[in-house]
């Protein structure tokens, strides 16, 4: 039987496992970057003995970078959203939010999915948590008075609680990993949160994936599948989860976890979905219907060949090749996860599944970066390779704004033209792919891996957090080996070893 190898600690650092990792002491990108706040964790730092802890710092720093993101909404907020066609895209604060207000019925106080809508959309296009998130705040909007200031209003209510959402993404992150909750700063610094996190709805999913996430950490399946249930009715894509969720529980033998994980998922999404699907069939289609037949659109790889070729892709051509490059994508994790030397870490597979659908998909909106966000600063917490990742998603972020101004600016042809826009979706595609190449080298050469070079085996599996495998192939079920050092770390792998684990308290 294959079974499960740990990564030892060098002997100039601490034994055990009980001391939180510090970045500093550990990435030099980390390092040079706290110059700016007075310089490496030292050993008399007192951090996590008092108020100040790591997840508090964390959840503070997080509410005041999405504040500073809608500072940068301040010109939309003040007047761009309402006066001209490109203001909005040439001061880049561009926002659904206020838009939908009225053009989706809320300022009518039309009831959605129940109430039909004008125009070519007939009910609202989005999946039920979502809409009564919108409804929510359309209640806390004060009606009356210009439909301008009730716009406003609307928005200031969906911000003030998706800033709640992303204080609860940037705690659940920092929790996920026991002795490595600073972390959590990749998302609380991230600059896509700040600049797309009022954009549209998404963070209220990706919060609820963060929350199920923590809770796969914790050995708590069911609560784990209720909250993923409660995220995909909320957004589509964290159903993906439970895809290397099966392939791992499949090598470490976890079928009745997995089990009631699914059973989790499942009833959740029913709870939230059914009243609506049985009392209002046709406006609870609508957002599966407006799925499969909107267009290739901005930011996807599709558009990018539609535009260079000349030709328009079909939606139902689009979806198919979407669709086969997405079993491609599941082919490949599944030979990663059966026949990795050691068990790939269940958010390292999930940071690929949702990457692959990314990259596939015929749409890739700005806010989409805030899918990945948490994935990869569990599953690649690397200084260095986040910020180049994200460095390409900020330069896309201002590519599609500039791209829309040109567009819209008529005869003056003001902002940036195809070819620019071209450039910022392949520095988006690239910028992507990069992470997702370091993450499969991670699985690879498991040495290389941040996390495992602190001697753990898969802090967010829960369950499978030092389990034994029962079923691998290729060389994972051939007798390991030992491997050699790690060059920049000096760490030796030590094949063949039951995993350790973090006590659970």
């Amino acid at each position: 039987m294959p079974s499960l190898q740990k990564t030892s600690a060098p002997q100039d650092r601490p034994q055990g496992r009980s001391q939180t990792v510090i970045p500093t002491h550990r990435d030099k990108v980390a390092a040079a970057g706290s110059e700016l706040i007075g310089g490496p964790y030292g050993r008399r730092a007192s951090f996590g003995t008092g108020q100040l802890t790591p997840v508090r710092v964390i959840a503070l720093v997080a509410i005041g970078m999405f504040a500073l993101g809608m500072v940068q909404k301040l010109p939309c907020y003040n007047w761009a959203w309402f006066e001209g066609i490109t203001s909005q895209y040439t001061h880049a604060c561009y926002s659904d939010i206020p838009h939908l207000y009225e053009g989706r019925g809320f300022a009518a106080g039309l009831v959605p999915y129940f109430d039909r809508l004008g125009g070519d959309i007939p009910f609202l296009e989005y999946p039920v948590l979502t809409g009564l998130f919108m409804e929510v705040a359309a209640w806390l909007t004060p009606g009356g008075g210009a439909m301008r200031d009730q716009e406003q209003a609307f928005w200031l209510a969906n911000a003030g609680m998706l800033m709640a959402c992303a204080a609860v993404l940037a705690v659940c992150v920092a929790r996920t990993h026991r002795l490595r909750p600073w972390d959590g700063l990749l998302v609380a610094l991230a600059p896509s949160i700040a600049l797309t996190a009022t954009i549209n709805w998404d963070i209220l999913a990706v919060a609820l994936t963060a929350a199920a996430i923590l809770m796969w950490s914790r050995e708590r399946p069911l609560a784990f599948g209720v909250l993923l249930g409660l995220a995909t009715a909320a957004k589509f894509y964290p159903i993906l989860l439970l895809c290397p969720l099966l392939m791992l529980c499949w090598r470490a033998g976890k079928w009745r976890e997995f089990g009631t994980a699914v059973l989790g998922t499942a009833g959740a999404w029913l709870v939230v979905n059914l009243p609506v699907m049985l009392m209002a069939p046709e406006g609870w289609k609508q957002f599966y219907l407006f799925s499969r037949d909107r267009n290739v659109d901005f930011g996807s790889v599709w558009l990018l060949v539609s535009q260079r070729t000349g030709d328009a892709i079909p939606p139902d051509r689009a979806n198919l090749y979407a669709l086969l490059l997405m079993l491609v994508a599941v082919a490949g994790l599944a030979y990663l996860a059966f026949t990795a030397p050691r068990r790939p870490r269940f958010v390292q597979l999930a940071f690929l599944i949702v990457a692959a659908f990314v990259l596939t998909n015929k749409v890739y909106s700005p806010q989409y970066v805030l899918w990945l966000v948490p994935l990869a600063a569990l599953a690649r917490p690397r200084w260095r390779d986040f910020l180049v990742w994200q460095t390409c998603e900020v330069m896309y972020f201002v590519g599609i704004w500039m791209y829309l101004a040109f567009t819209n600016s008529g005869a003056a042809k003001q902002g940036l033209p195809v070819d620019g826009y071209q450039f910022a979706i392949v520095l988006h595609l690239l910028g992507t792919l990069y992470l997702c190449v370091m993450v499969v080298r991670d699985i690879l050469t498991p040495e290389t891996d941040p996390v495992r070079q602190d001697g753990a085996d898969d802090p967010s599996g829960g369950v499978l957090d030092g389990a034994e495998d029962v079923f691998a192939a290729g060389r994972a079920a051939r007798p390991a080996r030992p491997a050699a050092p790690a060059e920049d770390e000096g760490l030796l792998v030590e094949w063949g070893t039951p995993g350790e684990r973090i006590p659970r308290g």
